[in-house]
């Protein structure tokens, strides 16, 4: 078994997770600590500069200014994370490998190309622990998706829980995406529609806030049905999985300017409908979705997800998932096997024609 430290920073860009655990790449012996280190708003506007000047990128080496500059935040951000979670959680000089996911600016496996900023050599320096990252780039490069990453993680927090399949783990992030495990462990995965980000990005331009806080604008709300369907008239919900998709796919213009509650509402059951329609891709019904991520703390999505699934749908830590540090415990997890040689993706879950090891690993350079 290893000690590994996992690093997320999602699409909703709220900040730096970060989360221990003790694997062998298969079996989960310690889910440890984990902690969120928030971005400064100052740190989310330099991320959000970089998001709208990545879909020019043509190389997935390019770094103009933005990205350069959001690249540097990023690696000081996740730096400072793990020293303070070391000193935090005492487990300095106990660690013996880091995972480290960076920051999607773009993802565009159509042409070929992900771009995660952050860098790994610079990250294992500072910390003087090991960094695998780079995590997405050869599946893609062999033809795969690059997403979803995390569903071998998923089926061993499965078999760690005692669930009986077919169930579903679903994370909503700033995208949301679904990891069927069937009774005999079988995987699909795959990128769902929209999770959180456009319910940020309308509270962002509305009121300044950049998220809608328990979905309590929301509930002052109504729903507008024909928008909902509207949003899943997108050729991305009839595509067959493995498929991923880039934050940046859908945006706010079908709202037009329909009352900021009216368009949260709106927004919290596109993602409900988005992922119910998930369902119509797997091989069985599940018994169970089990949900993860941001999203499972809004009562108002997770009651509009519930009106339009079929089975019981429970938060993360109804069946002991820690919701909030399930993506960087994935990472953790992922490091090891990446260490091991071990594949990180799969046809079913990326469409990658085999099993595919994956990452980069830096070693701490002499200081």
């Amino acid at each position: 078994m290893q000690t590994a430290i996992g690093l997320m920073s999602g699409t909703s860009l709220d900040g730096v997770d970060v989360a221990l655990i003790a694997t062998d790449g298969e079996r989960i012996a310690e889910l440890g600590p984990a902690r969120t280190y928030p971005y400064s708003a100052s740190d989310r506007a330099c991320l959000k500069r970089a998001l709208d000047a990545a879909p020019g990128a043509t190389d997935r080496n390019d770094r103009p200014p933005e990205l350069a500059e959001a690249e540097r935040l990023v690696t000081d951000r996740h730096a400072e994370a793990v020293a303070a979670f070391l000193a935090e959680s005492g487990r300095k000089g106990r660690v013996d490998i880091i995972g480290f996911h960076g920051q999607t600016v773009l993802h565009d496996p159509g042409r070929g190309l992900t771009i995660q900023i952050g860098d790994g050599q610079a990250l294992a320096d500072r910390t003087r622990i090991p960094v695998v990252w780079d995590m997405r780039a050869a599946d893609v490069a062999a033809g795969g998706q690059g997403a979803p990453l995390v569903p071998v993680f998923h089926r061993a927090l499965v078999a760690r829980s005692g669930l009986a399949g077919p169930v579903v783990v679903a994370n909503i992030g700033g995208v949301s995406n679904v990891t069927f495990v069937g009774g005999d462990g079988t995987l699909l995965a795959f990128d769902a529609g929209p999770g959180n980000a456009l319910i940020d990005d309308w509270m962002l331009a509305r009121t300044g806030e950049p998220v809608d806080r328990d979905g309590r604008v929301a509930a002052g709300g109504t729903p507008h049905e024909e928008l909902v369907r509207l949003f899943l008239t997108d050729p991305f919900f009839a595509l067959a999985p493995p498929k991923s998709l880039d934050r940046a796919h859908f945006d706010l213009a079908a709202l037009g300017d329909l009352e900021t509650a009216d368009g949260a509402a709106t927004l919290a059951h596109v993602t409900a409908a988005a992922l119910a329609a998930a369902t119509i891709h797997l091989p069985e019904p599940p018994r169970a979705w089990i949900v993860c991520g941001g999203g499972r703390r809004n009562p108002y999505l997770m009651r509009a997800l519930g009106e339009r699934l079929a089975c019981p749908v429970s938060p993360a830590e109804a069946i002991g998932f820690d919701g909030d540090a399930v993506e960087a415990q994935a990472f953790g997890f992922l490091a090891v096997r990446a260490a091991r040689g071990e594949p990180i993706t799969f046809p079913q879950t990326t469409g990658v024609p085999r099993p595919m090891p994956g990452g980069v690993r830096s070693d701490p350079r002499p200081a």
